[in-house]
């Protein structure tokens, strides 16, 4: 059911994920839309096919009568041509051992030596299906029969064909004929497939003989059963269409109840600004009434919508309706009462209040959720405003520096702010609404205020129902309290103990200012004290940055002598073993050598191409690095760049576009625009999983030319990006560890573009790819011009 519901969402999801998710999941979502546009044209046209369907029904039966008709006598003929033809055949092939024996036929038991000759020349399965061979003598009487006929043996064969059909009619080539013949000499005469062959020498004639009934005893049964068949079918059709119109009636008749008790409930839920819903979870369909549609000010279009539709019009922070149905299924639960908004016709938002159950469609598996929405906008609104009012109130309350207390007509908390609660150092539970006042005063940890405080005076001047107290813990307040009209009391209180303790303050000002002026010279010593500490690690600092900037220094200036001893060696390493891979002095010997010599030259190749980053490296951080601007045409410096990583994006099936005009050139140093592209396309082209795409754009922007190299390789976290140009550094994740490499592309590009005066940005989303830009002052054609005619 799950699927289903994911398969609905798919519409929705297909309008803010420009991926995603597929069109497969597109697809299956449309399948409700359009069984919905299918049933509603269906009955659209119910009442033109009412009356189609019988004339279809009739037509059917026409063409299905005259299409078997046809076969059968199609079938008639060709089983007719078949007996004929093996007929005929048979006739031929017995009587050619006949005419080879007739010469060598004896006198003596001429008729027993006849029917022998006759067993032998018949082949296999002549007499089967009625067939029957008769040989008359030289005197035109039946000498011999096959199967043994004795009542025909001694008839003359004219008189067994018939006068009608004179011997002259047949002949060698003469053919089949259809005629009635009496086989059995009862006077009853069947009609029979005949054919003669006249015989040499001492013999007459040969007449094949099949009564048309075994001919066509298969076409006949076959006819049976189709006529049966057929009238079967139109019996079961003619009942099917009868049941069909009976049926339609009746539906037609519970259509009409329907759609009277359907208007009086739609009448009944527009008035009460409600309507109902109908939520098939299996398959992502929701049925709504018309009363629903008035209420968000909409056209009925159609009783079934599709889970996007609805989902498109519900405001997505209040209900997730996706997740409220998976959780539904796999829950167990029955009962939902969810709030939420859906948009109005006129763009604005209505609040409904859903309330249903999930009942199981009778006869199916299916559950539904039934239920019906109110309209709650105006009671929301209220509920809104007395809101606002309260959390006005509360916030009034709060900005007063006063602590404020309500109290009602029963002594029961009404609300207080938090100075209130702070005075008293209240429990959040003992200033809750409807709390009494005793309870109130017995979770006060400071104690309460005293009904008689331990000093209590009225202010001269003070307000009325005002009064001054002290609280357990020292403190003075003014209290200020007023009777509300319901009976309650207010009561506002002023902390007043600056004011009482001013007295004390005054008396004790001079003992505070000799401990003041005391404080003051301990606080000179301390400071004179810090300032001594703070020169000495002054000078401790500077000599330890001396010392790190003499380390790093040294550290250069080592890597750059070590590269330069270790690239000679290494040259006549990569030499030799490309000579003795090639085989040009001769063969190695064993094929193990030769891969050992190619081992060779590529760990060699490898170490060289990490010495001469270290080289370059040492050269920027040492200061020795020195770049002479130039105006460098970009289409070739890139060009130049993309043919080199060819190779290793080849290997991967890695698509590598350029995309730069052919009359843009910048200011900039040619060998160090080749070696920082040439840096980016590697990287790309290596951590760029299979089948992948990496691309190098060009684009002027102002008076700069940005290089912008993108991928769509494993990507960079975030918290990786910043680290990842620093020298040596690499981000270590699954993709990187099975890659060689120094860590130094990315710093040598970087420490190359600043020195033009650029800056290397780095944009980069896990498992999505990496964007590398950067921009070089751009040269216009004025410029390129002079500077060529200068050249």
């Amino acid at each position: 059911m799950s699927r289903a519901l994911a398969g609905s969402t798919s519409e929705r999801s297909g309008t803010k994920d420009s991926g995603s998710k597929t069109e497969a999941g597109a697809q299956k979502a449309a399948w409700p839309d359009l069984l919905s546009a299918a049933r509603f044209q269906l009955e659209r046209s119910d009442g033109l096919m009412r009356r189609l369907i019988p004339a279809l029904a009739i037509f059917f039966l026409l063409i299905l009568a005259a299409y078997r008709i046809a076969e059968l006598a199609a079938d008639y003929t060709d089983t007719r041509i078949e007996a004929e033809t093996t007929l005929e055949l048979m006739a031929s092939v017995t009587a050619a051992p006949l005419n080879a024996a007739s010469t060598e036929m004896p006198e003596a038991g001429y008729q027993t030596t006849l029917k022998r000759v006759l067993a032998d020349s018949l082949p296999a399965g002549a007499t089967s299906s009625g067939r029957t061979f008769l040989i008359s003598g030289a005197d035109g009487k039946i000498a011999a029969s096959a199967p043994l006929q004795p009542s025909l043996e001694g008839r003359p064969l004219t008189d067994l064909l018939g006068p009608s059909q004179p011997l002259t009619v047949f002949g060698a080539r003469a053919g089949v004929l259809s005629i009635p013949i009496d086989l059995d000499g009862r006077d009853d005469a069947e009609q029979v497939l005949a054919t003669v062959r006249h015989l040499d020498g001492q013999l007459g004639m040969i007449a094949a003989l099949q009564p048309e009934a075994a001919v066509f005893a298969k076409w006949r049964s076959a006819l049976s059963a189709n006529v049966t068949m057929f009238v079967g079918t139109s019996l079961v059709l003619l009942a099917v269409i009868y049941g069909f119109f009976s049926q339609a009636t009746r539906a037609e008749q519970a259509d009409e109840h329907y759609a009277a008790t359907r208007a009086r409930i739609d009448t009944a839920l527009t008035h009460g600004r409600c309507g109902l819903f109908d939520w098939d979870l299996s398959r992502g369909r929701i049925f709504w009434s018309s009363s629903l549609y008035e209420l968000l000010g909409r056209e009925p279009k159609d009783d079934i919508l599709s889970f996007a539709d609805v989902a498109d019009i519900t405001h997505p922070d209040d209900i997730d309706l996706l997740g409220l149905a998976e959780h539904l299924l796999e829950s167990g639960e029955t009962l939902v009462d969810e709030t939420f908004r859906m948009r109005h016709a006129d763009g604005s938002w209505i609040w409904l209040r859903a309330r249903g159950e999930i009942q199981p469609e009778p006869g199916r598996a299916e559950p539904h959720l039934i239920g019906i929405c109110i309209d709650i906008t105006e009671q929301h609104q209220l509920a809104e405003q007395s809101q606002m009012a309260d959390l006005r109130l509360r916030d009034a309350i709060e900005t007063i520096s006063e602590a404020f207390v309500l109290w009602n007509a029963s002594n029961e908390l009404v609300i207080c702010n938090s100075n209130y609660q702070a005075l008293h150092n209240l429990p959040a539970h003992a200033v809750k609404p409807g709390t009494p006042y005793k309870t109130v005063m017995a979770s006060a940890e400071n104690g309460a205020v005293s009904p008689q405080p331990v000093q209590t005076s009225q202010r001269p001047g003070g307000p009325e129902g005002a009064y001054e107290a002290q609280l357990e813990d020292g403190r003075w307040l003014q209290i200020s309290e007023r009777r509300t009209k319901d009976g309650g009391f207010v009561s506002v209180g002023t902390d007043i103990t600056a004011l009482k303790k001013h007295e004390e303050r005054l008396t004790d000002s001079e003992k505070r200012l000799k401990a003041s002026v005391a404080d003051l010279q301990r606080s000179r010593k301390t400071l004179e004290t810090q300032t001594q500490q703070l020169s000495e690690m002054a000078e401790k600092y500077q000599e330890e940055k001396t010392r790190a900037e003499a380390a790093n220094q040294a550290k250069s200036e080592f890597l750059a002598n070590i590269s330069h001893e270790l690239r000679t060696p290494l040259n006549a390493i990569i030499g030799f073993s490309d000579i003795m891979t090639q085989e040009m002095f001769g063969p190695v010997g064993t094929d193990r050598y030769a891969d050992y010599c190619k081992d060779i030259y590529s760990s060699g190749t490898y170490l060289l191409n990490v010495i001469n980053d270290i080289l370059d490296m040492s050269k920027i951080e040492a200061g020795r690095m020195q770049i002479e601007t130039e105006v460098v045409n970009a289409f070739e410096a890139t060009l130049d760049a993309a043919r080199i990583v060819t190779g290793a994006a080849t290997e991967k099936n890695i698509t590598v576009i350029t995309d730069v005009a052919e009359d843009l050139h910048v200011d900039a140093d040619k060998r160090a625009l080749k070696q920082v592209l040439l840096n980016l396309l590697a990287n790309a082209v290596k951590f760029t999983p299979d089948n992948g795409t990496v691309s190098l754009k060009v684009r002027p922007r102002g008076d700069k030319l940005r290089f912008e190299v993108t991928d769509t390789g494993i990507g960079i976290s975030e918290r990786d990006i910043e680290r990842l140009a620093q020298p040596f550094v690499q981000v270590e994740n699954q993709f990187t560890k099975t890659h060689q490499g120094s860590g130094l592309g990315l710093a040598i590009a970087r420490s190359l573009v600043e020195m033009h005066g650029g800056k290397l940005n780095i944009q980069s989303e896990v498992k999505k790819g990496t964007v590398v830009s950067f921009s070089l002052p751009l040269v216009d054609e004025d410029s390129c011009e002079a500077t060529a005619q200068s050249a």
